[in-house]
């Protein structure tokens, strides 16, 4: 056990270890001619159906034109739909029959990494490191 270990490395080994798990999870999803942020997408909207861009960007905490691009190209590689919305301006993303069919085949394989990652954990573990990442920025609601 470490004692005394400072925020700065608390945090960059949390930083890197979420980076080590990107390039794995990238890794497979090359298969499937995937990115990690665009899984994240596909994952977010057949578990919550079809969803605004606005709600997807919020939900993965990232910047509106990021998911702008990244929808694009999901769009042009036959991932996702966009329809208009209840406004001019507001677009709904929906799934395309291809990633409703490959979607249970990649969750099996990206399910497998994340076991395999997590393998060294023990059941009351996982349940700490949850509660603790829950617990990460909570005061300054990031």
């Amino acid at each position: 056990m470490v004692e005394n270990i400072s925020n700065k490395e608390l945090l960059h080994l949390l930083n890197q270890r979420t980076r080590l798990f990107s390039k794995e999870i990238n890794h497979i999803l090359k298969d499937y001619g995937l990115y990690n942020s665009q899984w994240s997408v596909l994952f977010c909207i057949n578990r919550f159906g079809p969803m605004s861009q606005t709600d997807i960007w919020k939900y993965l905490n990232v910047e509106a034109p990021t998911i702008t691009r990244t929808l694009v190209r999901m769009e042009e590689s036959g991932w996702i739909i966009r329809k208009p919305g209840d406004d001019k301006r507001e677009r709904i993303i929906d799934l395309t029959k291809k990633a409703m069919e490959k979607i249970p085949e990649i969750k099996q394989t990206v399910e497998k990494l994340e076991t395999d990652v997590l393998a060294s954990l023990k059941t009351d573990e996982k349940k700490q490191l949850h509660y603790l990442l829950s617990k990460i920025g909570e005061k300054r609601n990031i």
